[in-house]
């Protein structure tokens, strides 16, 4: 029961913002947020009361008959893997509304929204059966397409429009491919094929079932592993499927933008870890060099098109691109050799950190550049401020100390991830590994070109006048500072969590030490 209150909640939050018509905006965004506080006690709750090293690994359980005659169930499970994941989305979501009461932007629906953007992204973490997993995939477009179109800027249509569209279409091809694997095993559920897979018997089934088609079952797995791919690609996003997030993030109002960067990318990298990686075990070594290829690609290009941008809400965005492209990096290295277990743990663990303090720290960023872009009446390129450690040092110091983070300065989160990712994959893949160092360079170039032309240098006139961080500001960037510096000096609170799920999913691959 605590696990289908966990993903009850954020619905009813939202079904009783949308009922209470009477409501203005502070009071409905300080009731959103007083809400959100709930999941976030719950995830807690779940993670220090029950031991992540259990024999079946999972925390929570939680499973209905739906459609018994073909096989599907409503199941969904927490491990230490969707734990983690659960506490991002809980963390960002709180932010983010959080955020929405400083900046004054939406109101009651939009509030409604994020709750039940927040309620579909806990079942995509904890769904264990592609139906459940599916629908709660396809139902986050909805409150994130509204809240990118409703409450964006000029460009929000047709940014909305092409997000909806991209991601949609990735999904046709990913359900297009576990209906073939329905009906070639007849299960959908991802323990039972990761099983399958394990035993090999994916390749028989499907070469049974398409016999007619005269395709070998390795072919016919891998076009499925590829279907599957270009769904989650999308949503990472992977060159070149990215083209959507640019526009997204920078017309998307800020605490949304914070929840596109923070949350809906991290679906892209646990379906990699969930669904990919131990499902197509058999063919992922033979796409692995074309994979590789897009992966890297993503890393260098993305911090190219982030040195060559002036809007400070684009250079973060090109700047997430090429972060989650190191977590692409990682798993598709993961993928591509079986024969070194440290490594490969390594690399799977780096991907998890990663992706949690990535999420954490392109949020804090975000929301710096909403405070900057709130005080500058709208405005935020770089050609728009200067000079403005002497108004604002508080600001200007925290924001620095957050892009640091993500430049993998040793002492922060980002750094233990990125660390760990590039000691896999040097040892499995050296060559992705040297061209990734080129984009750290390149990331390190245009974030400190951006402290140099903002920070530094003669004050710009528009900002002679502007007040540092209120007190209530600084208490809103308090947590996410905290949550940055204190697992780049104590990383085990979170490795802890994903040990066990390491493990196993090594023996799943048979990696042997």
């Amino acid at each position: 029961m605590l696990l289908l209150s966990l993903l009850l909640i954020p619905l009813l939050g939202a079904a009783l913002l949308a009922g209470w018509p009477g409501l203005d905006k502070p009071c409905a965004k300080r009731f959103a947020i007083s809400w959100a506080l709930l999941p976030l006690v719950l995830v807690v709750f779940m993670g220090s009361h029950h031991g992540f090293a259990t024999a079946t690994g999972l925390l929570a359980e939680w499973e209905s008959q739906w459609l018994p005659d073909a096989g599907m169930a409503l199941r969904f499970a927490v491990d230490g893997t969707s734990w983690l994941f659960l506490l991002l989305t809980s963390l960002v979501t709180l932010f983010a509304l959080v955020a929405s009461l400083r900046l004054e932007q939406g109101g009651r629906a939009y509030c409604a929204l994020i709750l039940v953007l927040e309620g579909m992204l806990f079942g995509v973490f904890t769904a264990r059966h592609f139906i459940p997993w599916f629908l709660c995939w396809e139902m986050t477009l909805i409150p994130s397409y509204l809240l990118i179109r409703l409450w964006g800027g000029p460009g929000a249509p047709r940014a909305a429009l092409r997000f909806f569209i991209m991601t949609l279409g990735g999904s046709v091809f990913m359900l297009l491919g576990f209906l073939a694997l329905q009906l070639a095993v007849g299960t959908m559920d991802f323990s039972r094929l990761a099983e399958l897979a394990a035993n090999q018997q994916l390749v028989p089934g499907l070469a049974a079932t398409f016999a007619g088609t005269g395709l070998g079952g390795p072919f016919l797995l891998g076009a499925v592993a590829v279907c599957v791919f270009l769904g989650l690609a999308v949503k990472l996003p992977v060159f070149p499927f990215h083209a959507w997030l640019p526009a997204a993030y920078a017309e998307a109002p800020t605490p949304v933008t914070m929840l596109l960067t923070g949350l809906l990318s991290k679906m892209g990298v646990y379906g990699l870890l969930r669904i990919l990686l131990p499902i197509f075990p058999e063919v992922l070594p033979a796409l692995a060099p074309g994979l590789m290829v897009l992966a890297v690609a993503t890393v260098l290009l993305g911090a190219v098109a982030a040195l060559a941008q002036r809007d400070l809400k684009r250079i973060l965005a090109y700047s997430s691109v090429n972060h989650l492209g190191y977590c692409a990096m990682a798993v598709v290295a993961a993928a591509a050799v079986h024969t070194d277990r440290s490594a490969h743990a390594a690399a799977i663990s780096g991907t998890l950190l990663q992706a949690f303090n990535h999420g954490i720290i392109a949020s804090t960023i975000f929301f710096c550049i909403g405070l900057l872009e709130q005080r500058s009446g709208g405005a935020r390129t770089l050609a728009d401020f200067g000079g403005l450690r002497q108004r604002a040092p508080v600001l200007c110091g925290l924001m620095g100390l957050a892009m640091f983070a993500s430049l993998g300065l040793p002492g922060l989160s980002g750094f233990v991830g990125e660390f760990l990712m590039f000691s896999g994959v040097f040892a499995l893949v050296p060559w992705a590994a040297a061209l990734a160092v080129l984009g750290l360079l390149l990331t390190a170039v245009f974030f400190l070109r951006l402290v140099r032309l903002v920070f530094h240098g003669p004050l710009h006139p528009a900002c002679a006048q502007w007040p540092d961080l209120t007190a209530r500001e600084r208490w809103t960037l308090a947590p996410a500072i905290a949550l940055i510096v204190i697992p780049g000096l104590w990383p085990q609170v979170l490795l802890h969590c994903l040990n066990a799920d390491t493990v196993r999913l090594l023996d799943l691959l048979r990696i042997l030490p």
